[in-house]
């Protein structure tokens, strides 16, 4: 079991919350939420009982038919388990609540009685379908779950930098070429296996690339599928898969007729928010105004799309190659891909932020007397000033769409980062930091 910063969070609630709530975890498939609760339950409760709505023998399936007697309810369920309960010192998981709705809308009586806790999962947990006809309960705390993020593949990797790494920001000052260029190869190993635990598992086991490549490509296979289930028409996969394509041409946004090959429907933008309702992908809208708020003037029609892990976005760029195996991944992990596959750094940028529980922006705007535009890559808040990001995958100097942006929201700008593999530096107002370095700048926001 690999620490993940989400038992901090299910500590919270059961310290706070619990009874009153149940837990949600919610995320995409495979990124950890029923061993996460599981673990919980093992390590916090005097017993627990596990029910996989995903993978449910009939006996225990029959338990769930009448849960109007909750006295019966639980003495079938210990009966059918072989699980003794102990009120308030057992939880009940509920993995993977979306696939039996019914009792998900039971929460709200099973908290309201106050014997034991409850943990849900559930992926696809908004789906349209998954939530027809039941009332959602207003008695779960929430706690996403992401694909591990770069100091929790640390930790699983034993490596013990990510403390020093902290420091080094705090200490504003150059690491130095030989540190720097360590500490970048060793974001790049992150890149390179991304954070579906399956993936890092494998890593960890001194697997090669080629192996933890098809561990990653199973799980892509496992999406589409789930697509297909939610739409028979197979476009949701579609716009899943053409989002690196997307980010390579340096569209400023993310257009559906492209992944899909034909006009956009209305049909299409309800598979749309079914795609960003899986977790899977991160969206990144467009705001037209950041001198006034960023949220507030979001263009819900403007926006780019990542992929939720950067390891699977990784195996994307190179779907369409046939040598998909350690020399692919030896010219990530030793920086000789081409310059233009900066995109990919914003893809690992789009990862961090989110799991830092930001909402990503970016602003696009007209060059004076010119068909080209300016653009920064992601921004976001601290207090009432406005911090712009630039990610770029070379070391580079070039930053004019942040210097004009600057420019141009002069009172609204606080302090304005480049990420690269480039050491600790300043040009002009525009702070240099080297990418890996991206969490700390949001720690302190």
């Amino acid at each position: 079991m690999f620490k993940r910063k989400a038992m901090d969070r299910l500590k919270e609630w059961k310290d706070m919350y619990a009874p009153g709530y149940a837990a949600l975890l919610e995320g995409a498939r495979r990124v950890g939420k029923s061993t996460i609760a599981e673990e919980f339950a093992r390590e916090n409760y005097r017993s627990y009982i596990k029910v996989d709505f995903a993978n449910i023998e009939k006996d225990l399936k029959d338990v769930f038919d009448d849960i109007a007697s909750l006295n019966v309810f639980f003495l079938r369920l210990q009966t059918v388990t072989g699980v003794t309960l102990y009120p308030r010192e057992s939880v009940i998981i509920f993995d993977e609540i979306q696939r039996n709705p019914q009792v998900r809308q039971a929460i709200k009586y099973l908290v309201a009685d106050g014997r034991y806790d409850y943990i849900e999962t559930g992926s696809l947990i908004s789906i349209k379908k998954n939530v027809k006809d039941i009332l959602i309960p207003s008695e779960e705390y929430k706690i996403p779950v992401y694909p591990m993020d770069y100091e929790e593949f640390m930790w699983a990797i034993g490596n013990d930098t990510y403390g020093v790494l902290r420091d080094l920001y705090r200490q504003n000052t150059e690491v130095g070429n030989g540190i720097n260029r360590k500490l970048m190869r060793d974001f790049r190993i992150y890149m390179a296996v991304g954070g579906m635990p399956q993936a890092v598992q494998a890593y960890v086991d001194g697997r090669d690339f080629m192996y933890i490549d098809s561990v990653k490509r199973a799980i892509i296979d496992l999406y589409i599928d789930d697509f297909r289930k939610i739409d028979p028409s197979g476009l949701i996969g579609k716009m899943y898969r053409s989002i690196p394509s997307q980010l390579a041409t340096d569209k400023k946004r993310y257009v559906i007729a492209s992944a899909t090959k034909k006009r956009k429907t209305v049909r299409d933008l309800e598979r749309f928010s079914d795609l960003v309702d899986s977790k899977t992908v991160i969206v990144c809208y467009n705001t037209l105004n950041p001198g006034v708020t960023l949220s507030q003037t979001r263009d819900y029609d403007s926006y780019k799309l990542y992929l939720s892990d950067t390891g699977l976005f990784t195996t994307m760029i190179f779907d369409a190659a046939n040598d998909v195996g350690d020399n692919i991944y030896s010219r990530l992990l030793s920086d000789k891909l081409p310059a233009d596959l900066g995109y990919l750094y914003e893809n690992a940028a789009a990862q961090m932020m989110t799991a830092a529980g930001r909402e990503l922006y970016y602003h696009t705007w007209a060059k004076d007397e010119s068909t080209h535009y300016y653009e920064v890559d992601f921004l976001s808040q601290s207090g009432v000033k406005i911090i712009p990001f630039e990610i770029k995958s070379s070391i580079t100097k070039t930053h004019r769409s942040l210097d004009e942006f600057c420019k141009k929201y002069s009172k609204s700008v606080g302090s304005a980062y480049l990420f690269s593999q480039k050491d600790v530096s300043k040009n002009g107002a525009i702070r240099m930091k080297p990418v890996y370095m991206l969490p700390f700048v949001l720690e302190e926001m």
